[in-house]
């Protein structure tokens, strides 16, 4: 059986002995560690881990890896993205410059229409190359589990367009990767001023369609102020779930629009943006399985109030961050930078933040089963860092290099 160990490890960090699914409150400031370390992998998963100092024998066909006093960290989990896109918008960004808001420019035709029409120009092909270079992007920059959106579609043909690329990522890709179909991003052009007939295409022939080929692991719906109402987003969510798609909401990010509500009464695993989320919010959350996940590089972008993190935590919640990675509000993947921003505009400490980008944000995906921590039985996906002063230098250098090396499935996919 092959095995792979990964010794002089600095620090090996994520350490999760109890195997929970999810940390919440006081939980999210125990970030685990153990210094000089090492990592044992038996087909690509975490077989055994400890102390350099209480290494057990092992056979001489063993691959050994020096870690060379870096760090080993688990993969970061971003639970929220829409990588596959037809392209950059900056033009819309100097229009932000120069002063309009985001639903200003959406108004204007710009914003995720403008994203719509452009997809609809491009062969699946052309979308699928563009996509890939995106998510080794993201691979290289420390990434292991994604979740991919559809919604740049805004029609039946061109969703299932978007999904069939996910499901390419999906087969080529080392990276674990979720499906959620979108439809519910906006009204399509062609609905313009009539959206229940919309909700009603989505409904009734996007879903089935959708389903049909097994696209999708979640449903989704921009459930907010000037998009879609709470009883229509009930409604998608219904349809969704006969169709075992469960929900996961883009909720409460321009104004307090009844997404978290809507969320919880419908066992939606995630709620995501939380920019306008109050303590009534907050309220209603406890006791629940659905995940708040901040994305903070939206605040950071659009130059929105970024989500009440401290207070959910405070609270005895939890917490997931993601990248919200998409040409229109926040053309970054890098799930580092996600990290400093929780740290320096959430006031997260680093070991919250590094449990909202891990194993949290595993359990936002319904993964942390298998992912988001250094568990054994856990699929070993994790980087060697280059040697650190401590895990605080990681959100504190929040634009230097730190990755050495990405293993994905026990296997090196990449030095750096």
């Amino acid at each position: 059986m092959a095995q792979t160990l990964i010794e002089n490890i600095a620090l090996l960090g994520g350490v999760d002995r109890k195997k929970l699914l999810r940390l919440q409150g006081e939980e999210m400031a125990r970030f685990e560690t153990i210094k000089n370390a090492y990592l044992l992998i038996e087909e690509g998963r975490i077989a055994d881990f400890g102390s350099m100092t209480d290494l057990p024998p092992l056979n001489d066909t063993v691959c050994r890896i020096d870690a060379q006093g870096g760090m080993v960290l688990p993969s970061f989990c971003d639970s929220h993205t829409h990588l596959v896109n037809a392209g950059s918008r900056e033009q819309e960004f100097v229009d932000k410059i120069n002063g309009l808001s985001y639903a200003e420019i959406a108004k204007r035709g710009g914003g995720i229409l403008n994203s719509a029409d452009r997809l609809h120009e491009m062969t699946e092909d052309e979308l699928y190359q563009l996509s890939m270079r995106r998510v080794d992007e993201v691979m290289l920059k420390g990434t292991g589990c994604l979740e991919i959106k559809s919604g740049y579609g805004l029609n039946t043909e061109d969703e299932l367009k978007m999904l069939r690329v996910i499901r390419r990522i999906k087969e080529t890709s080392p990276l674990k990767v979720v499906a959620t179909f979108l439809g519910a991003h906006a009204v399509g052009r062609a609905y313009a001023g009539r959206q229940s007939a919309y909700v009603d295409l989505v409904v009734n022939e996007m879903i089935p369609a959708v389903a049909s080929e097994g696209l999708a692991d979640f449903i989704d719906v921009f459930c907010d102020e000037g998009f879609f109402t709470p009883q229509e987003t009930a409604q998608i969510l219904k349809a969704g779930a006969k169709h075992g798609m469960r929900g996961k909401i883009h909720g409460q990010e321009l104004a307090p629009s009844g997404g978290v509500e809507v969320a919880v009464q419908h066992g939606a695993l995630s709620v995501d943006h939380l920019e306008s989320m109050t303590s009534e919010d907050i309220r209603l959350l406890h006791g629940s399985q659905t995940m708040p996940t901040a994305l903070p590089g939206t605040s950071f972008f659009l130059n929105m109030p970024f989500a009440p993190a401290r207070q959910m935590i405070a609270s005895g919640l939890g917490l997931a961050i993601a990248s919200d990675y998409n040409p229109g509000s926040t053309p970054s993947g890098d799930m580092k930078f996600v990290l400093s921003l929780a740290c320096i505009k959430m006031r997260l400490q680093p070991s919250e933040a590094l449990n909202a980008a891990t194993i949290n944000g595993a359990y936002a995906m319904g993964l942390s089963r298998d992912y988001g921590s250094m568990a054994v039985g856990k699929v070993a996906n994790f980087f060697i860092t280059h040697p650190l002063p401590s895990l605080s230098f990681i959100p504190y250098a929040y634009t230097t290099p730190i990755i050495r090396a990405v293993f994905l499935n026990g296997v090196l996919q990449a030095s750096v």
